[in-house]
């Protein structure tokens, strides 16, 4: 276990008015601002004395006491685990993340991850040394295949976690779904939080939640189900599963918020097809389009057969 004294800073002119979270990282470089809004809902970080919230606006002047709690070193190691890179520099990288494969460790999953695989690849990663989720700036479901970007500096972290929170990054999907939406196209707006009685399940019918906004568009229609192009406004947990069961629609593969029977398929059938984004260092645009697998489009190509295989009706 490792200990810091603590340490103190006074609020520039040029921070007035910013949220404690993003004074702390300006002052105290070297740590992510999610480890910080972590410290500070410990209470290990006081201005004039007082315990702030991370969004808290700051005043110039002010005093800031930083505690930072005392941490076990971490056992994260670096795993070669084959990584296919759509694109890569030296403050980023996008990956086109596989099925099976959980993006950071957790109860349960302490080694073979993405994380594991990036630590192997980006051997200079920098990192919080108390941070399980090194580089991690949003993810995607264990079985949810396709884009995924990993920032390499905190620098980048910050401004890409950003850019998805104020929703700058465009994110794209294709998902199978079981039945056939009645519209064209739409958009599901709702609430939404944890399912009331199971746990495990997230859900838009609730009384209280966070606002979570998904448009989709039917790209195909089959017997039993339908290909969706899906665009996410907000990123909220198994958002597109919940939202498509919820409309009666649950993907076909989906265990959790869908029944057995009909289409066969052994996991979720969802896949991130598109990033963009502006760099966060540069500022250039960045597109990053990850191919089906192999498991998706055979599905997609069933699919298609049985269609074209259909009397006409007249």
């Amino acid at each position: 276990m490792t200990t810091e004294g603590p340490l103190s800073a006074i609020v520039p002119p040029d921070l007035d008015g910013e949220r404690l979270d993003r004074v702390l990282v300006a002052l105290f470089p070297g740590r992510s601002r999610a480890l910080l809004q972590k410290h500070i809902e410990a209470g290990a970080v006081t201005v004039d004395g007082a315990v702030p919230k991370a969004r808290t606006p700051m005043v110039a002047g002010a005093v800031i006491v930083y505690a930072p709690p005392p941490v076990e070193p971490l056992a994260l190691v670096a795993e070669d685990i084959p990584l296919s890179i759509l694109y890569e520099d030296e403050h980023l990288l996008i990956v086109d993340k596989p099925a099976n494969l959980v993006v950071h460790p957790a109860l349960g999953h302490a080694s073979g991850t993405l994380v594991n695989a990036v630590l192997h690849h980006v051997q200079d990663l920098e990192r919080d040394e108390d941070d399980v989720r090194p580089g991690i700036v949003h993810r995607l479901d264990r079985d949810t295949t396709g884009c995924l970007v990993v920032a390499k500096t905190p620098r980048a972290h910050e401004l890409l976690s950003q850019a998805f929170a104020e929703r700058q990054v465009e994110k794209v999907y294709v998902a199978v779904v079981k039945g056939s939406p009645k519209s064209d196209s739409g958009t599901f707006d709702t609430l939404y939080g944890r399912h009331p009685t199971e746990r495990k399940r997230f859900s838009s019918k609730v009384q209280a939640g966070k606002r979570a906004v998904t448009h989709y568009r039917v790209l195909e229609r089959y017997a039993q189900a339908a290909l969706v192009e899906v665009r996410l406004e907000t990123g909220r947990t198994h958002q597109i599963r919940a939202h498509f069961a919820d409309a009666g629609h649950p993907l076909v593969g989906d265990a959790l918020y869908g029944r057995k029977g009909g289409v066969d398929f052994e996991r979720p059938a969802l896949h991130a097809a598109r990033l963009a984004f502006l760099h966060p260092i540069t500022e250039v645009p960045l597109v990053a389009e990850a191919p089906w697998p192999a498991d998706l489009q055979g599905l997609v190509d069933g699919l298609r057969r049985s269609q074209a295989a259909r009397p006409k009706s007249r």
